[in-house]
C-alpha cells in the first residue's frame, strides 16, 4: 500500500516533468540548464556565508555542523523523494542544489541572526 501510493505520487509529480523535458532538445537543455544554474548559484551562496563566518572556533564549527546536518538530511529527503527509474542524473543534479541551498540558507539566518 505504501509502495502504491510513493509511485503514485511520483507519477503525478515527476512524469509530466518528464514528459515535458523528452518533447525537445530545447526543454531537456533548459532543464539542465536551470539545474546547473541553481547548482552553482547555491554552491556559492553557502560558500560566501561560510566564508562570512571567519576562522574556526567553538561557535563557527558548532554552525558550520549544523549546516552540514541540514544539508545531508536534504540529501536523504530528496532520495526518498526523486525517481531513480528515469532521469536520475538531473535529479542528482537538483538534489545537491536544493542541498547547498539548504546549507547557505541555514548559515544566512544564522549571520543575520548573529549580526543584527
Amino acid at each position: 500500500m505504501i509502495t502504491k501510493f510513493f509511485s503514485d505520487i511520483h507519477n503525478s509529480i515527476f512524469y509530466p516533468l518528464k514528459s515535458w523535458a523528452e518533447q525537445s532538445t530545447g526543454n531537456w537543455n533548459i532543464l539542465i540548464g536551470v539545474g546547473f544554474l541553481l547548482l552553482m548559484g547555491s554552491a556559492i551562496f553557502a560558500l560566501v556565508f561560510h566564508m562570512k563566518m571567519g576562522p574556526t572556533d567553538e561557535r563557527t564549527n558548532k554552525i558550520s555542523l549544523k549546516s552540514a546536518y541540514f544539508v545531508l538530511c536534504v540529501i536523504v529527503l530528496c532520495d526518498l523523494i526523486f525517481p531513480k527509474d528515469y532521469m536520475w542524473n538531473i535529479f542528482f543534479m537538483f538534489k545537491y542544489a536544493l542541498a547547498f541551498l539548504a546549507g547557505g540558507i541555514y548559515l544566512a539566518v544564522q549571520y543575520k541572526k548573529d549580526f543584527s
